[in-house]
């Protein structure tokens, strides 16, 4: 016996901090879809060549706009996307801040129109999230029934035929890891209790995120891994394109708070990436010193973090134009993560490079500053 499971569709949340991405960019996903004339999958709202132009970015026939989403080889997007559209789960990887949760969303927004059937993995994700549970006031007073079994998100996007979403894979305990494994090789969810089960109907599949730094955390069983097709994403190629990255989403982010705009901090935006940069690769960017790399990752999520509240201080406590004492503690909390190894590099680092560095006086000063 096959279960129907109903799902209700997410509406838009007014004055919503961070409205999901099929809210965010409702007008762009409505212009692709109108003049979206190419084949698509059972159950998607845009076909590949639509959701791949949704994240990268292009200028649609009618002169619509689309905004990149992800700034990076175009050909990792396309295998993303062709992957959803066969019956391999995908399973996005990378270190942390290559932008593996932003992509996966807009993956779902695009290909399903909602990014909220998502599972978030940690240590203790039980194996209900990813199955089901149930209403055990319902349980106890009826026995095992239908009205009392609670449908994950996994088991919601089965019999939609949707997208469902699983974030830090490798954080779930092993044993539950491997739930998916019926679910992504025969595409059935079991239900003993009620002698039942969940058929994933055309259009289902899952996207998982995993962090590569956290490999020996909760190693995936070379079972589970079978069943996904690993686009790894890579830390952006160029400073430039690092500089586009974090600009683009510190103006998104600030236009929901009433920040300035980014224009005004694009020079203390290259100087943050500069910094993280040579840290995080060991030498600085003319290829003459080499550097000490601290603990953290430096990545360009951290990038944006920093950023973001230094516009948050121009505005609040300044003249709302981004400059270097605004973002000199914030770097200087990314930085530093061990404060016994990571001052030292840091310190290092300010005397060496930024001191000598025409132009960085002020940046030199104001990092000083915050250290001390």
């Amino acid at each position: 016996m096959t279960v129907s499971v109903e799902t209700t569709d997410p509406t838009t949340t007014e004055g919503a901090l961070r409205p999901h991405a099929e809210h965010a960019f409702a007008a762009e996903l409505a212009a692709l879809a109108a003049q979206d004339d190419r084949p698509r999958p059972a159950r998607w709202k845009l076909s590949p060549w639509a959701v791949a132009t949704y994240l990268l970015g292009g200028t649609l026939p009618d002169g619509t706009v689309i905004s990149p989403k992800y700034v990076g080889p175009r050909r990792i997007v396309e295998v993303a996307v062709t992957t959803l559209a066969t019956d391999r789960a995908l399973l996005l990887l990378g270190v942390p801040g290559t932008a593996k949760t932003w992509v996966s969303e807009h993956l779902a927004a695009a290909v399903s129109g909602d990014s909220t059937l998502l599972v978030q993995g940690t240590a203790g994700t039980p194996e209900e999230a990813i199955r089901y549970g149930w209403n055990y006031a319902q349980l106890l007073a009826h026995g095992p029934s239908r009205d009392a079994l609670v449908p994950s998100p996994v088991m919601r996007a089965m019999a939609d035929g949707m997208t469902a979403r699983v974030e830090e894979l490798t954080r779930i305990p092993a044993d539950v890891q491997d739930t998916l494994i019926t679910i992504l090789s025969e595409k059935t969810l079991p239900i003993p209790e009620l002698g039942q089960e969940v058929q994933a109907v055309r259009g289902f599949n899952l996207i998982a995120t995993a962090n590569d730094r956290d490999r020996g955390v909760n190693d995936l069983s070379s079972a589970l891994r079978r069943r996904f097709n690993t686009v790894v994403l890579p830390l952006p190629e160029s400073p430039d394109a690092e500089v586009d990255i974090v600009a683009r989403r510190v103006d998104q982010i600030g236009r929901s708070l009433d920040l300035p705009a980014v224009p005004d901090g694009i020079a203390e935006i290259r100087r943050v990436v500069t910094v993280f940069r040579e840290l995080r690769d060991g030498v600085t960017a003319d290829g003459r010193t080499k550097l000490k790399s601290p603990s953290g990752t430096l990545s360009t999520a951290e990038a944006i973090s920093v950023v973001t509240n230094g516009l948050a201080l121009a505005a609040h406590f300044g003249d709302g134009v981004l400059r270097a004492g605004d973002i000199a503690a914030g770097i200087l909390g990314a930085v530093v993560r061990d404060p016994a190894a990571d001052r030292v590099i840091w310190q290092e680092y300010l005397e060496t490079v930024v001191r000598e560095r025409d132009g960085w006086k002020d940046f030199y000063r104001a990092c000083r500053e915050v250290s001390v």
